[in-house]
């Protein structure tokens, strides 16, 4: 009972830690486009990229305390329905002509479980890892993921596999669990297109 009730606590700081230092370092990011077809078109065109939170996991929030990193038996990962999901986004993706030239994955299996019904021959990439247990490396991640995105050739896509607070940090928007935000780039810099739900 005791160690539940210290879990309990611990998940309460963290939380609150976490929205305190979201909300500092979110940019402001105003109406974004909701329309799937916009979004997909804005896709296809090149100069993109699409940056998803992996699919539907089982309950839970973060990792067990044993959490490995490389042992997927020690996080937690996608449910069956999450699976599933992440299989129809390959699908509908696919459906609308969307390809990637580029397929980056957190190393987190509930991630590269995701990517791989999309992209088989995506990478694990460690700046895409979450930071939800270490804040203190939100920012030098973020930055260098955003720089990597600013090479985006104009006629590629990219799609990056990720974790909610990766991607609140580089675009003010959150998803749910198997949403996307699409991003262009151009001289202007990276600029947050909208959320894509497949």
């Amino acid at each position: 009972m005791r160690r539940a009730i210290i879990a309990i606590l611990t998940w309460g700081v963290m939380w609150s830690a976490w929205a305190q230092v979201s909300a500092q370092a979110a940019p402001a990011v105003g109406a974004i486009e909701r329309d799937r077809e916009a979004l997909l078109a804005t896709l296809r065109a090149g100069g993109a990229a699409l940056l998803l939170r992996h699919a539907q996991t089982v309950a839970g929030v973060g990792d067990p305390p044993n959490f490995k990193l490389g042992d997927c038996k020690t996080q937690r990962n996608l449910s069956r329905e999450g699976g599933l999901q992440a299989k129809r986004m390959g699908e509908a993706l696919r459906a609308s002509k969307v390809s990637f030239a580029q397929a980056l994955s957190s190393q987190w299996c509930r991630c590269a479980d995701t990517a791989k019904h999309i992209v088989p021959a995506y990478v694990t990439w460690p700046p895409l890892n979450s930071f939800f247990n270490d804040f203190s490396l939100r920012d030098s991640q973020t930055r260098t993921v955003k720089d990597r995105l600013l090479g985006i050739p104009k006629h590629e896509t990219w799609l990056l596999v990720t974790h909610q607070v990766n991607i609140t940090a580089m675009t003010g928007v959150s998803p749910s669990m198997g949403e996307g935000v699409v991003i262009r780039v151009g001289d202007g810099g990276m600029e947050v297109i909208g959320l894509l739900a497949m």
